[in-house]
């Protein structure tokens, strides 16, 4: 060993020997000491991070209470957050709200609908004229054009401001049993007239107040003769109907009457607005044969009807 080192060894003995151990009784009254402090110091501690919670409370409560955040809807999951930004899809505008109404239960609309009003005739065909049956056909055919489709009645002219349309026909023709070389036996003026609502029973009625205010009247020729009408009862042609004749005195040759009368027989029927016209009209100086004639009207107010319809 080196007597530098021997020299440490014995100062570390000598500063040894003068420490003197505490006594235990000593050591243990020291370890309490020391466990009292840290306990007080561990008292101290809790209270002031109590008295900072409680501060802090009363900032709080001083502030005001916020709104409560709204609840979620029941059933709607909590949003999660997605790194993706969503994609936006514009959205179309709602379409127009029907003015229909919907019945209860139904998964449609129930679309009211107001049914339209009848159109308004305003044309004649020519499907709207009775044909003739072939025992009656003069083989001359028929005849559209203008044309007066009444007698004169001392200037009366019916219905006439309420006419919508009218068309007329001349029709030739041939009594049953009568050989294809005869003439004609007599001829039919025929119109159809479409009358404005309303407008053709109130022409009928002009029609028969015109017959009666006009009993008699002058007829052309020379020398003149007196033409007579008069109302004839009649039914079962359509909605309503007006039946009257004429009567002309014949005359000779030479123009003076020669006894009898040319009659000849006008049946108005309207159905609907549609008033139809028979006009029997003869054929050198022939007068109506009233069994032909009934049977025509009918024809002619059939026909009507099933143009209507």
């Amino acid at each position: 060993m080196s007597p530098e080192l021997h020299r440490y060894y014995r100062s570390l003995a000598a500063d040894t020997d003068e420490r003197v151990l505490p006594a235990p009784d000593r050591l243990r009254r020291s370890a309490d000491r020391w466990a009292r402090r840290r306990a007080a110091l561990t008292v101290l501690a809790a209270a002031g991070l109590v008295a900072g919670t409680v501060a802090g409370s009363q900032l709080v409560l001083a502030a005001g209470p916020g709104p409560d955040p709204a609840p979620p809807p029941a059933g709607t999951p909590t949003p999660r957050p997605s790194s993706v930004a969503p994609s936006v899809v514009p959205s179309s505008p709602p379409p127009p709200s029907p003015s229909v109404g919907r019945t209860p239960g139904s998964r449609s609309p129930a679309v009211t609908t107001t049914p339209p009003a009848a159109a308004t005739l305003t044309t004649i065909p020519d499907r709207a004229f009775f044909v003739l049956p072939a025992a009656n056909d003069a083989g001359t055919g028929n005849y559209f054009g203008p044309g007066p489709v009444l007698p004169v009645l001392c200037g009366a002219s019916p219905g006439d401001e309420r006419v919508v349309a009218q068309r007329a026909r001349s029709l030739p023709y041939r009594r049953a049993g009568a050989t294809a070389d005869e003439v004609p036996s007599g001829n039919y003026r025929h119109s159809i007239t479409i009358y404005r609502s309303g407008g053709a029973g109130a022409a009928l009625a002009e029609l028969r107040a015109a017959v009666r205010a006009c009993p008699e009247q002058p007829a052309r020729g020379t020398p003149p003769v007196t033409v007579r009408q008069r109302l004839l009862p009649d039914s079962g042609y359509g909605d309503e109907s007006v039946l009257f004749e004429t009567r002309t005195p014949y005359r000779d040759a030479n123009g003076d009457p020669s006894g009898g009368d040319e009659v000849h027989l006008i049946r108005a029927v309207r159905v609907g607005d549609v008033v139809s016209l028979l006009w029997e009209q003869g054929w050198e100086s022939t007068s109506t044969e009233r069994a032909q004639f009934d049977a025509d009207s009918r024809r002619a107010v059939e026909a009507v009807r099933r143009w209507l319809d």
